[in-house]
């Protein structure tokens, strides 16, 4: 199969309604995904490897709106085009949902169903409702960072390919009370104490990161974007000393960032 006859098929099985010959061929894909069988060029091998590790939820929902993106609009154009993205947006979107029901990964009113399974949300920041549940915490992620489902998805994979430790697991996907998509992770619970901006900048430049904007706690390479790299979002264990990132905006790094970016998005894939 190639390229060309991946994304029909993908396209074929969203036109057909998700019968359950198409969720067969969706496993596959995402099995073949995880095993490296399947190569998404959007991601570097290691990239890949973290989108994996979000689970085949992640992967599946990711090739389903890589099927709505295209190639055009898979490099940012429509940044400078706010009602194309929102509609490139709600293509991703309900694709996804259509997917998700298909297969009972979906939950209406999120919020509410998740305080009733978990109780009383214990965080709240500007894109995450975050709820207690024992040794991990359970995150429902908006696209106000984001808009597009798959750069929001992107976050999760480029997250568990540079902070492994606190790797976010695709549960599910839904809407709130307003009708917002929401995406459904669950991550570790870090028992630490936040990190000074200082120590933060020499744990980024250890990593191979430049400091770009210190307003915005904003870090670079030429493939990686990350910002919101502040002490909320960045803490030390209390049982050892090792820091973990919990949560930040990462994204691939393209020119249209204007943060010395050299990557080109991608919607190709091949088999081994």
């Amino acid at each position: 199969m190639n390229n060309a006859d991946f994304w029909a098929s993908v396209r074929s099985i969203i036109a057909d309604g998700f019968t359950p010959d198409g969720l067969q061929k969706l496993d596959r894909y995402a099995e073949q995904f995880i095993s490296n069988a399947l190569v998404y060029q959007r991601f570097s091998p290691q990239e890949q490897h973290g989108c994996a590790t979000g689970g085949a939820t992640n992967v599946i929902a990711s090739l389903l709106a890589g099927a709505e993106v295209g190639t055009d609009s898979g490099r940012q154009a429509s940044f400078n085009d706010f009602q194309s993205e929102r509609q490139c947006a709600a293509q991703q979107e309900t694709v996804i949902e259509q997917w998700s029901k298909a297969v009972g990964l979906w939950t209406e009113s999120v919020e509410e169903v998740l305080s009733q399974s978990l109780g009383e949300q214990i965080a709240e920041g500007g894109e995450a409702i975050v709820y207690d549940h024992g040794t991990t915490l359970i995150k429902s992620i908006g696209l106000d960072y984001f808009i597009q489902p798959v750069f929001a998805l992107d976050r999760i994979s480029l997250h568990n390919t540079y902070f492994p430790e606190t790797r976010l697991f695709v549960l599910g996907f839904g809407r709130d009370k307003r009708g917002e998509f929401k995406i459904i992770v669950e991550q570790p619970f870090i028992d630490g104490q936040p990190v000074s901006d200082e120590e933060i900048a020499t744990y980024m430049r250890q990593m191979g990161f430049e400091l770009k904007n210190p307003r915005n706690w904003t870090y670079a390479t030429p493939d990686i974007y990350l910002s919101d790299m502040h002490d909320e979002n960045v803490i030390r264990s209390n049982h050892s000393d090792t820091i973990f990132v919990v949560d930040c905006d990462i994204r691939i790094n393209t020119p249209e960032l204007r943060q010395g970016g050299t990557r080109i998005l991608s919607t190709e894939v091949e088999f081994a």
